[in-house]
């Protein structure tokens, strides 16, 4: 069974009743090696377990299911369900489940196969969900061993952005804080049905086993960095003074240049290293003044 195939997509929609629904962002991919190379590339143990989120039809899942032990498939649209059971039916190693993921308890739906060894996760990600469903994960707490998605490319260029860069944003440090971001390969339009009106890119976030970066108070670590962007095209110190009120801007100053960088600093500038460092020293000038 080709589940890459436009007329095979579109017979088993019809055949169960379907249409493609924009909800849920459901563009399914037709390009057999799009697919293999998503599966080849999403983790690097055979005997791992992946979560996938968003099945669509299961081109990918049957992928994922022949070279790894197990896949738990998240789908949150309870019409493609029979067809799931219908293209999945030969796999033993694949459990489908019908839920949101945003609503899901992922440490309890896990925990068996943490407790079996790594866990991956690989998906295809609807567009207007994308940053939501990556914090969920990466702020679980969960020992995931990496995260593989398609996303739109504009995020991902954001997501795989270096300090400095234009792209540069909140989600870039957040990113960064919790693991590598790498880009794998771009992926057109023209390799999906229906086709999306943008293009698209594969990336793999390896997590840190052991975060480098250990702020003093992550609460704050994060409040600096969503400060820092808010307002992005002020300077940092104006930038922070909202996020901070605490403090002076002429105290936010100071911490900034005690850090080694100038005023005029904007957030896309700095690494996660600087942002932990001076939202250490925010965190001491407010514990020492509370």
């Amino acid at each position: 069974m080709n589940l890459c195939d436009q007329k095979t997509i579109k017979q088993l929609m019809a055949m169960f009743s379907l249409n493609f629904r924009k909800e849920f962002g459901q563009n399914f991919l037709t390009n057999v090696s799009v697919v293999e190379d998503i599966a080849d590339n999403c983790c690097d143990d055979s005997e791992s377990t992946v979560l996938e989120i968003g099945p669509g039809v299961g081109s990918l899942t049957r992928e994922l299911a022949v070279r790894y032990k197990r896949v738990i498939a998240v789908e949150i649209d309870n019409g493609l369900i029979p067809v799931l059971k219908y293209t999945l039916g030969e796999f033993s190693n694949v459990t489908v489940i019908n839920e949101d993921v945003m609503k899901l308890d992922l440490e309890e739906l896990l925990a068996p196969a943490f407790a079996r060894g790594k866990v991956s996760v690989c998906a295809n990600l609807p567009y207007y969900i994308t940053t939501p469903i990556l914090m969920k994960l990466l702020e679980s707490g969960l020992p995931f061993d990496s995260i593989t998605v398609m996303i739109q490319s504009e995020v991902a260029d954001r997501l795989c952005a270096v300090p400095g860069g234009k792209n540069c944003g909140a989600i870039t440090a957040v990113l960064n804080y919790y693991g590598e971001p790498r880009r794998l390969f771009r992926v057109g339009a023209h390799n999906f049905v229906p086709p999306p009106k943008v293009e698209s890119s594969v990336i793999r976030i390896d997590l840190y086993k052991e975060r480098p970066y250990r702020p003093l108070d992550e609460a704050i670590f994060f409040r600096t960095v969503k400060g820092a962007f808010e307002q992005r095209r002020k300077t940092l110190p104006n930038a922070l003074s909202a996020a901070f009120g605490e403090l002076s801007k002429e105290e936010l100053t100071e911490i900034i240049v005690s850090c080694g960088h100038s005023p005029d600093v904007r957030g896309e500038r700095l690494t996660v290293e600087d942002f932990r460092a001076i939202a250490d020293e925010i965190y001491r000038r407010t514990r020492a003044e509370s």
